[in-house]
């Protein structure tokens, strides 16, 4: 397991030093086990479970095994809220020592959230006097650390970033303490959400070193989301909230076989999320169940006026997005399939197989080629002039950091760990690129997203399509440094172009290895995608619990 520094005071915003020696995984552990002790305190039969009846010892808390947590979904966990069965406190301790016991294998968490036992405390607290803040209150929640969390650390996993916290939360954060979630901890990514270097290995950062896998922990998680997909995979925590330009939470979603949700872009604001570009980006939930992704991105929704296309969700799309899944089938769904045979076997079988799912579940099959033109080529000749306008407007905002491009680039240069695995050549690159508004790039963008949308919007209309399917991945490869990621398929990038919904579901597996498929859908019909995907999961039953191999042949 990669051993890489952290700063040791991740919780403190008045650092005015960081101690770049000091090994990661020791400060996770010790911050784990600090952690837990205070939780100790209030654990079943403490204060905070005690409140709703401390006489009646047949409602205590019962603690929740390993293989138990894997299978919980949000409704199944409040209902035993409710029944006095389980509580917030030790549903937060059971997953503080699940990362201390699983994490030093999957390295998917940064830092823990010292303050994460007593909010779960406060939800118990809310809920013996009958407010309880709704679904998510007490639910354990990840967060990639691209997005501000005020006085822990914030990174996007650049070392550059380290000793200073935001000191305000991103709005999607703030949502989430309104719903009542508690804030477990901060998950590695891809640095810069993979916006670094051309061949950088997807799950490393200078801050969290390497993500594996938990299926086969010598194969890749895939990125950028890469700590919150492969965390939520090996039950570290309930859910996790992770953000996406092209592929970033779909990807790592099949890969650790997860689902993940790229919602439509403007449910969820990008106000204080480390950016790429606001043109793609998007923040969106990774969970085992798609009920509890429905669930988080129902609380991650909101008008945010920094952030005008959050201002413009229609008022057709639920609010109760769990709610929408009640009775959700396949019966009469017409679904595209965009199978992109030939490149991988075993991906095709898993496929095939998928396919069978939809069509014995009562669900018509189109054979789709899913045909963006040049939309790709032209949207990444935008982001990289938009990555150093919307990446400096954001470094603007965190006190006593780099401010520009070129400092990071300077920053990195001198740092012994920074390009110890890959070089930071697109950020030369982009520092070479034309200003985001000059002609050529907006241009490049407008067209870009015309091309996708076009695609896209022809497919569903033509073949009158509830969605289309596709392959989120083929299996995971060796992690490597050096030669970049081995992606054979992929299947993000129309809908990320266009800022239409994606949600990868687990399909199967390649020997030990996930797959996941895709079911994109037009702009703002993520409820209906969401109510596929629970159909399909709910017929497939695809996914089961990975046992962290150490290799496979």
């Amino acid at each position: 397991m990669e051993q890489t520094p952290l700063t040791r005071r991740t919780d403190d915003a008045n650092a005015d030093s960081v101690d770049r020696r000091i090994d990661r995984r020791t400060v996770l552990g010790a911050g784990v086990t600090a952690t837990i002790a205070a939780a100790g305190m209030l654990v079943p039969g403490g204060e905070a479970a005690a409140a709703p009846d401390a006489a009646d010892h047949s409602r205590r808390p019962q603690p929740i095994p390993p293989g138990e947590l894997d299978a919980l979904t949000i409704p199944e966990i409040q209902r035993r809220f409710r029944s006095r069965r389980l509580t917030a406190v030790a549903l937060t301790h059971a997953y503080l020592q699940r990362i201390e016991s699983v994490d030093p294998l999957v390295g998917a968490v940064i830092l823990v959230n010292p303050a994460a036992p007593h909010q779960a405390a406060e939800s118990d607290r809310r809920r013996a006097c009958g407010r309880s803040l709704g679904a998510l209150d007490g639910i354990p929640v990840l967060l990639k650390d691209n997005i501000d969390t005020a006085f822990l650390q914030t990174t996007a996993g650049s070392r550059a970033l380290l000793g200073m916290p935001p000191v305000h939360d991103a709005f999607i954060v703030t949502q989430l303490r309104r719903a009542g979630a508690v804030i477990l901890g901060k998950a590695n990514l891809s640095e810069w959400a993979n916006f670094r270097a051309d061949f950088a290995t997807g799950g490393w950062s200078g801050v969290g070193g390497q993500t594996n896998n938990p299926y086969v922990l010598d194969r890749n998680p895939s990125g950028s989301s890469s700590g919150p997909a492969a965390g939520v995979a090996a039950a570290l925590a309930q859910v996790a909230v992770g953000t996406e330009t092209n592929g970033s939470i779909v990807s790592p979603s099949g890969q650790c076989g997860v689902v993940g949700m790229k919602p439509t872009l403007g449910i969820a604001s990008r106000t204080g999320i480390v950016p790429i570009s606001v043109e793609q980006d998007t923040a969106g939930p990774i969970a085992r169940h798609v009920v509890d992704a429905a669930i988080v991105l129902a609380a991650l929704r909101g008008a945010d006026r920094r952030d005008t296309p959050t201002l413009h969700v229609p008022r057709s799309l639920p609010r109760d997005l769990a709610g929408a899944l009640d009775g959700a089938s396949l019966r009469d769904r017409r679904i595209g399939v965009w199978r992109q045979a030939g490149i991988d076997a075993g991906t095709d079988r898993v496929v095939q197989h998928a396919v069978d799912v939809l069509t014995s579940s009562g669900a018509t099959v189109i054979e789709v080629e899913v045909d963006a033109g040049e939309s790709g080529n032209l949207s990444f000749t935008a982001l990289k002039s938009e990555f150093v306008r919307d990446l400096e407007a954001y470094l603007r905002t965190r006190p006593r950091q780099e401010r520009t491009l070129q400092q990071l680039v300077d920053f990195n240069a001198a740092d012994p760990v920074e390009l110890s695995r890959f070089d930071q050549n697109l950020f030369l690159t982009c520092l070479a690129a034309p200003p985001a508004g000059a002609k050529s790039i907006v241009a490049a963008r407008k067209q870009a997203k015309a091309l996708a949308r076009a695609a896209l919007d022809g497919l569903l209309h033509t073949h009158r399509l509830d969605a289309v399917m596709a392959p989120s991945n083929s299996p995971a490869w060796r992690t490597t440094y050096g030669t970049g990621d081995d992606f054979k398929i992929g299947s993000s990038g129309a809908a990320a172009v266009a800022g239409y919904p994606d949600l990868s579901v687990p399909a199967g597996y390649v020997g030990a290895l996930p797959v996941g498929v895709n079911f994109i859908g037009g702009r703002w019909q993520d409820a209906k995608i969401l109510q596929i995907g629970a159909a399909f999961e709910a017929a497939a039953r695809a996914r089961t619990a990975p046992r962290f191999l150490p290799s496979i042949g």
